[in-house]
């Protein structure tokens, strides 16, 4: 089973380096494949020349499927800059693989705050329970389902959430790994206050998209609560 990684990247300087150095476990034992989408940073120049880069327009979703579309691996597994993987990533994802079509890793904060805690909880159970996974939780599954299902909707946000409401149209079952990818809560605010201002705003957005409101508006109102 050959597992190819595609990271979409833009303007991520600050965390480029020690999300590569959480990489250095799994070089060489599969494909690593990074596209960036026009970074006005050093992002570009601080990615190890090992690594394949790619350069496509700005946009996450467009961003990851040119890395699938270059890809050659069997397991496309995909992930945000700011994430920590295990080093037991690619071991894992095939121990789920040999059940599912389609995984995720759980995601897990470096925080003390119990607002981030019950933010990790709610996130684990919602995959868990009514399988929507989304993209910082390490999004894995077959080279063809993945195709088949057309990859992901290129559209100014909330794809990874689009695609999962797709997989669970289509009645794909999916399978989580043991262990959990660490990623930065850099969205959130500093204060509980904050925090849980932003995650009230962002179930409502998801709701408002369900009923109906455009995406370019959703995608306004993200922009301003970050």
């Amino acid at each position: 089973m050959k597992i190819s990684i595609i990271v979409p990247t833009y303007n991520e300087e600050s965390t480029i380096l020690k999300f590569q150095e959480t990489l250095r476990p799994l070089n060489g034992k599969c494909e690593i494949i990074f596209v960036d989408g026009g970074s006005t940073d050093s992002t570009v120049d601080l990615i190890d020349p090992a690594y394949t880069v790619l350069h496509t327009g700005k946009g996450r979703a467009c961003q990851m499927n040119t890395g699938a579309k270059y890809s050659s691996g069997d397991v496309l597994f995909f992930l945000h800059c700011d994430s920590e993987v295990p080093s037991t990533a690619l071991e894992e994802i095939e121990m789920v693989m040999q059940r599912y079509q389609f995984g995720y890793f759980g995601i897990a904060f470096h925080s003390e705050s119990l607002l981030m805690s019950c933010c990790q909880f709610m996130s684990n159970r919602r995959a868990k329970i009514r399988r929507i996974v989304f993209g910082d939780q390490g999004i894995f599954l077959t080279r063809k389902l993945f195709f088949l299902a057309g990859g992901f909707p290129e559209v100014p946000i909330m794809e990874d959430y689009i695609f999962s409401l797709d997989l669970r149209r289509r009645k794909v079952k999916v399978g989580m790994t043991k262990s959990r990818i660490y990623t930065s809560d850099r969205r959130y605010s500093d204060t509980n206050a904050g925090r849980l201002k932003t995650m009230a705003q962002m179930h409502y957005l998801r709701a408002a998209y369900r009923h109906g409101m455009p995406l370019e508006e959703v995608a306004r109102r993200y922009r301003d609560i970050r």
